[in-house]
């Protein structure tokens, strides 16, 4: 079989085995020429799509343990996706364990807790706990498979009330190396529980986790839009807002170029604006007096703030759903001054080589302080999240490298590290992931990796090298 790629192809040798491994799967096991081997292997992101020798749909945990041994007697790297809204740099050879076929979702009213597996999004975890009056503490995009949100950290809308959602993960369902599927609490295997909360898929291919939920019926939330032209006075005037709000406040800034599109509200249209995002938890009236500050900054082109059921939390950032090719990166920040931000909007704006989408994340709270039982997520002491992203296509690649690069420069005096789910493909670097983590945290991971992934198989992710790999194959 010709791949058409300098990769050799490991399935030419590996026919009988293959063959094997689609017996002992429910899902299919697809190679490179298969009718359905694309649209397997293509999530959300559409910029640098894994490329593996071959692709196992799994169905069930018992479909990952066949697809990691498989593997690991193959020395074959494993990557996995489920919906692929955050993936690590693009897989070319190896094997992809897909998971959105793994939906079962198990809410426990009294225990305000949520079993669910691999493949399960934000939406679904959502329409499933909200007619018991509980929510997940999902992230901004109802789309995003919840499994590795929360491995990664998970930002959520509530994250200065209740903290990381990695903080609130119970129990984890993991295939690692070994082939073995394990169910991992803080009792069972202290040192793996840490890990993967916060290490996301670089110890192992998770099936499922259980989870807290927390009780949320509704909250007071949406979006303000200013034109672009005022972008400089909101920005700064929201930074000096979120000085003064509780921790029930959660809310971003988000600078973006919108396309002249018909889907878009006429006053939005082919505009640069300013889009502020609130939910707070707490009442109307109250939420009222908080946002008032903000509408008073300049006439909105729109306003979407309002009481809203949780179920309907995903229009307050209202990300797109539509798959695209994108780049980005983010940095964790110990503040950000004015001077900061004219240097943001000179570097991203509509005046510079390239405009760039650049959202400001409010962080505290919360998310300072340290869970209840500890994991690895990092970088706790930092005041915001910038992350910035752009479409890309051949034509402007190269530019808009350059001018994430920098950006991310001018912010290295206040810079803390990284946010993991932040990192985007070919930035998912084995430097950026580091900057996820505090030091020692870093080390203890890498520690533990060498313990249950000594020959890093599950290097096609945001890899954790062990520690006794001195360089990332």
């Amino acid at each position: 079989m010709s791949t058409g790629h300098d990769v050799p192809d490991p399935t030419i040798a590996l026919g009988p085995a293959i063959g094997e491994l689609s017996g002992r799967v429910s899902g299919p096991v697809l190679l490179r020429g298969d009718e359905a081997y694309d649209e397997e292997r293509t999530g959300y992101q559409t910029f640098g799509v894994h490329r593996p020798a071959l692709v196992v749909g799994a169905t069930r945990a018992e479909d990952v343990r066949a697809a990691v041994e498989f593997a690991a007697a193959h020395d074959l790297p494993v990557a996995v996706q489920a919906t692929g809204h955050s993936p690590a740099p693009a897989a070319d050879g190896g094997l992809l364990v897909t998971t959105r076929r793994m939906t079962d979702v198990t809410i426990d009213p009294e225990a305000r807790t949520a079993r669910f597996a691999a493949g399960v999004t934000s939406r679904q975890l959502i329409e499933a706990a909200t007619p018991y009056g509980l929510a997940p503490l999902n992230g901004s995009a109802p789309g995003v498979g919840a499994v590795s949100y929360m491995l990664g950290g998970g930002l959520g809308l509530m994250a200065r009330r209740h903290g990381y959602a990695a903080d609130h993960i119970r129990a984890i369902d993991v295939v690692t190396a070994d082939g073995q599927l394990r169910h991992v609490t803080g009792e069972s295997d202290p040192d793996l529980f840490w890990a993967l909360r916060g290490g996301r898929g670089s110890l192992g291919v998770v099936t499922g986790l259980e989870v807290d939920l927390v009780p949320v019926e509704r909250l007071y939330g949406g979006g303000l839009y200013f034109d672009g032209s005022l972008a400089e006075h909101v920005v700064n005037a929201y930074l000096r807002w979120t000085g003064t709000v509780p921790d029930e406040m959660t809310s971003s800034i988000a600078l973006v170029p919108l396309p002249d599109i018909p889907a878009l509200p006429p006053p939005l249209r082919g505009r640069y604006v300013v889009h502020v995002r609130v939910a707070y938890l707490g009442d109307a009236e109250t939420g009222e007096r908080l946002v008032a500050p903000l509408r008073a900054l300049g006439p909105a082109l729109a306003d979407s703030v309002r009481e809203l059921p949780y179920a309907e939390s995903g229009s307050i950032h209202n990300d797109p759903v539509q798959p695209a090719p994108y780049i980005g990166t983010n940095a964790m920040t110990r503040d950000l001054d004015e001077g900061l931000v004219k240097t943001v909007l000179e570097l991203t704006g509509p005046q510079a080589p390239v405009t760039c989408i650049v959202e400001i994340r409010h962080l505290g709270g919360a998310l300072a302080q340290p869970p209840a039982v500890a994991n690895a997520v990092g970088n706790r002491d930092a005041r915001y999240m910038l992350a910035v992203l752009n479409r890309v296509a051949p034509d402007n690649l190269d530019a808009t490298r350059a001018a994430h690069a920098r950006l991310i420069e001018a912010l290295e005096p206040v810079t803390t590290g990284r946010s993991l789910n932040f990192l985007y493909g070919e930035n998912a670097t084995a430097e950026q992931v580091r900057m996820a983590y505090d030091p020692k945290d870093y080390l203890r991971l890498r520690e533990i990796k060498a313990v249950y992934d000594p020959a890093n198989i599950f290097r096609l992710t945001h890899n954790i090298p062990p520690i006794n790999v001195q360089s990332i194959r």
